[in-house]
């Protein structure tokens, strides 16, 4: 019979140290060659985050977010976040991070809530029959996430007399100096056009 030499202690750990530091070696390796490429390759833009499970969104959003974008509620008119906000910025879905609205787009609509005579994108946007509490209306939600955002009427400001009218509650602000650190740098230029 055969025996097997096995090699000293020391020559093994050795071996199994150098393995090591290979294996390391090569995971960084693949990790910084992933880093360097391009983040984009979905063809869906950077800021743009996908819609969690609806268990997720019941405990991250406040219940008031709730209660706009999942059951189809209204904020508390002319006493929400951003019905009086003038800043520069755009007005972003606050679940996916998709853009749905400019400030260069904002109006006092009468109504307690923001107003805009335009969404950035009418593909961002999908717009519904409504005829709860026994009236007819037309929904605003946004595209990606879903959600609902507020309501849709004629009677805005001319030329297109269109006045979307949205709960804060269903937005995020990114003011026009974090555009480009957020992700929305593309749309720097609807502000630099207005200066």
């Amino acid at each position: 019979m055969t025996r097997i030499q096995h090699a000293p202690g020391t020559s093994s750990h050795l071996t199994l140290w150098l393995g090591l530091l290979g294996v390391v070696v090569v995971g960084a390796i693949v990790f910084f060659i992933q880093a360097r490429e391009p983040k984009q390759l979905t063809g869906e833009a950077a800021y743009l985050k996908p819609v969690p499970s609806e268990a997720k969104l019941r405990s991250r959003l406040s219940k008031e977010q709730y209660h706009v974008m999942r059951e189809n509620g209204t904020e508390p008119l002319f006493h929400n976040q951003y019905f009086e906000n003038q800043s520069p910025g755009l007005y972003v879905d606050f679940i996916t991070g998709e853009p749905l609205f400019s400030s260069v787009d904002k109006f006092d609509g009468g109504t307690g809530l923001p107003s805009f005579t335009k969404p950035l994108s009418k593909d961002h946007v999908v717009l519904k029959r409504d005829s709860s509490f026994g009236m007819e209306r037309i929904e605003i939600r946004a595209s990606k996430s879903d959600s609902h955002l507020g309501h849709f009427f004629t009677d805005g400001p001319a030329p297109t007399h269109e006045r979307y009218t949205v709960n804060s509650a269903a937005l995020h602000f990114v003011p026009v100096e974090k555009l480009q650190k957020e992700g929305y740098g593309e749309f720097l230029q609807l502000f630099e056009e207005k200066k």
